[in-house]
């Protein structure tokens, strides 16, 4: 008997949605479809907008859920066409939604999605808020996918790092014999694909090739690298809210040739993560990249000149293609809250302790 579940990211990347559908009939999961469905342009600009405040955001903030929640169910709909599974084969969908605001040191989290409408698009049970009780508890709300790392890619005998660079980059502990740990480290692709945007008219530097065309500016890296949230000890997460056009401003990048300040941006990308593996991950022997970075040529070889020592590859060669790690994690994480079972990992996000997360929207 197959045990389909469906995850939905949306990262903070703004590129669209990933979609996965996993059949959990046996562990850890098999990945059966995937589907991807871009962002319009009109939505993209509206999801960066509501990053910081302006005016009336309550009417776009409910207007852009209702868009996402259609653009949603297009994403269900062609990966069960696609599949040639009905959507009564499934259990439930599991969707991130989309971050626009992320600030657990006041107390909240806010993802985009109409799950209702989405649930009633789908004819599908939504499990949706899956970070808001983890921020309830006292915790960051982020990252979110280190149990699911933990269950797919621990190991007794090997100490790994699994790094997902999404908008945002984010890192997993996987000591074996200890507690699982992760944070995120700082930006991953959101200030890559800015620029890319601004300079040369394109969502993102395909494979990395503008970056590498350019040299990195040391000046510009060093006075990037000073911000405050890269000395800060985990648990802690941070987002667009943080890292974002007017913070790259306040550096003054257009003094300098574009493509030199994308490969400065790079650079600032991957020297951030390999901080952070060298700091708080001593003695790992094998870091494992997925998320979209991980086709960025530029980031992964700055990331394997900054751990010389460590072996450094993506999520493939541990049988998970590495465009698809966070859609299946979310799939994963919507089985946990059906079956009852705590999500979040305390010794991460700092939480009073382990909670089951997520908000149910039946058929």
């Amino acid at each position: 008997m197959s045990e389909f579940y469906i995850g939905l990211m949306s990262g903070a990347s703004l590129d669209g949605v990933d979609a996965a559908l996993v059949d959990f009939a046996q562990d850890p999961g098999a990945l059966v479809a995937t589907h991807f469905v871009p962002y319009r342009e009109a939505i993209r600009v509206d999801a960066l907008a509501l990053s910081t405040p302006g005016h009336d955001e309550l009417e776009r903030a409910a207007a852009l859920a209702n868009r996402l929640a259609e653009l949603y169910a297009i994403a269900v709909h062609g990966l069960l066409e696609g599949a040639a599974v009905p959507p009564a084969r499934v259990a439930a969908i599991g969707c991130h939604g989309q971050t626009v605001r992320h600030r657990p040191d006041r107390g909240y989290t806010t993802q985009l999605v109409n799950a209702a409408l989405l649930a009633e698009r789908s004819g599908i049970r939504v499990v949706a808020d899956f970070r808001s009780r983890d921020v309830a508890a006292g915790g960051q709300g982020a990252p979110l996918v280190p149990a699911f790392h933990a269950a797919r890619f621990g190991t007794q005998d090997l100490h790994r790092v699994i790094v997902n660079i999404g908008g945002i980059a984010n890192i997993t502990d996987l000591r074996p014999e200890a507690p699982v740990r992760g944070f995120d480290t700082g930006p991953g692709n959101v200030l890559l694909d800015m620029w890319m945007q601004r300079h040369m008219g394109a969502t993102f530097d395909r494979g990395g090739a503008w970056g590498a065309s350019g040299t990195p500016i040391d000046q510009l890296l060093q006075a990037m690298r000073s911000d405050p949230y890269f000395s800060v000890a985990p648990p802690k997460s941070t987002g667009p809210e943080r890292f974002n056009a007017a913070w790259l401003a306040s550096f003054a990048p257009e003094r300098f040739a574009p493509r030199d300040v994308q490969a400065t941006l790079a650079a600032l990308t991957a020297s951030t993560i390999a901080d952070a593996v060298t700091r708080f991950c001593d003695a790992a022997e094998e870091v494992l990249i997925c998320g979209g970075g991980a086709a960025n040529v530029r980031v992964m070889e700055e990331l394997t000149r900054c751990l010389p020592s460590v072996r450094v590859a993506t999520t493939a060669v541990s049988g998970v293609d590495p465009d698809w790690v966070e859609a299946i994690a979310f799939a994963w994480l919507a089985r946990q809250t059906l079956l009852g079972r705590a999500s979040n990992l305390p010794e991460v996000t700092g939480a009073a302790g382990p909670r089951v997360l997520g908000a149910i929207y039946p058929t």
